[in-house]
């Protein structure tokens, strides 16, 4: 195989894994009941004068499996994490004791469940789709190699679908293993 072909494969597996790490994340801050800090580590803190990550700004501890502790660095920053927290879509209240926020995450409904699964089932999708997309770009690029076999593009399609299939079973096995996750009583 041409050296320009190795490089488009590389470069399409890159993608691909990326998209593969990137809907893993997106699945991760669904909700399941349980208390995890994935949920809130994302979150825009305007802390500083400067828009930060609760990440950036704190620690975080699951005493309970419905609790979450959140211990900022800087005690100072405690209302300004509580109120990113309440203007946030993720529907909880922290409770301050001044020091620490304490979140508690209620149980799901069943209804509620369902709807995460096909929020985590549309994420999927989402990604197979970006992997899809990074497959027809690098089969327009393997077009575009000069001096190339007929053969040697031929394998390295095949080698393209393989490396597709693979990414969007990945994709597969964790949405499925978040909609257990999320159907777990």
């Amino acid at each position: 195989m041409s050296e320009m072909i190795e490089m488009v494969i590389e470069d399409a597996s890159s993608k691909m894994d990326g998209a593969v790490s990137h809907a893993r994340k997106e699945m991760a801050t669904i909700r399941t009941g349980r208390a995890s800090s994935s949920f809130v580590e994302k979150l825009q803190v305007e802390a500083y004068g400067v828009p930060m990550t609760l990440q950036e700004l704190a620690t975080f501890a699951v005493p309970e499996a419905r609790q979450l502790i959140i211990t900022p660095h800087d005690a100072a920053n405690t209302e300004a994490i509580d109120r990113a927290i309440r203007n946030s879509d993720l529907g909880l209240s922290p409770a301050s004791d001044g020091r620490q926020l304490r979140l508690s995450f209620p149980p799901l409904t069943e209804e509620r469940r369902k709807d995460l699964v096909k929020v985590v089932n549309s994420m999927a999708e989402d990604g197979k789709g970006k992997i899809r997309g990074f497959r027809r770009s690098s089969r327009k690029d393997l077009e575009d190699i000069d001096g190339v076999g007929e053969d040697e593009i031929k394998g390295a399609e095949k080698a393209l679908d393989d490396l597709t299939r693979a990414h969007e079973v990945a994709i597969d096995e964790a949405r499925d293993a978040k909609e257990k996750e999320l159907l777990e009583v």
